[in-house]
């Protein structure tokens, strides 16, 4: 299990938002290891996980994106019928109430990665902090801790 970081970018639901977002984190040769998009109505949300953390806040504060950076936790698997249950069920039983979680495996690939951010253990507090950054005007640039 590796620690890791996820961003949470509010966006627009327009074509081409994530492409931009995709194309800012490549400018910055910031390479994207797992990515998650959901639409609710006319905005939406994008969770990425990147190899650089410190250069992809660094792209995004300098495009002026809002953006929340939460600790994650980063698991291998096997590629096979039941592991993520297996492994969920783990997590559960220690008591770990997930806040998000996104899985990917190639076909036919032996290993899946699932990454996943937590709300709380029973007993040992949470994961790490979150930290909203909020860019409202090229001005005044800030982060607000969660």
């Amino acid at each position: 299990m590796a620690k890791t970081k996820q961003f949470t970018i509010s966006i627009e639901n327009r074509p081409g938002t994530v492409a931009e977002i995709a194309r800012t984190l490549g400018n910055a040769k910031v390479n994207i290891l797992a990515l998650l998009g959901t639409a609710q109505g006319t905005t939406g949300t994008v969770e990425l996980v990147v190899e650089d953390a410190r250069r992809a806040k660094k792209a995004l504060d300098e495009a002026r994106l809002t953006y929340k950076e939460t600790a994650a936790e980063e698991h291998e698997l096997p590629n096979k019928p039941g592991a993520l249950a297996e492994y969920l069920d783990k997590l559960s039983a220690k008591g770990v109430n997930l806040n998000s979680i996104h899985a990917t495996a190639a076909k036919g690939g032996r290993k899946a990665v699932v990454v996943y951010t937590v709300a709380g253990r029973k007993g040992s507090g949470r994961i790490g902090p979150s930290v909203l950054h909020i860019v409202p005007s090229i001005q005044n640039k800030g982060h607000v801790a969660e």
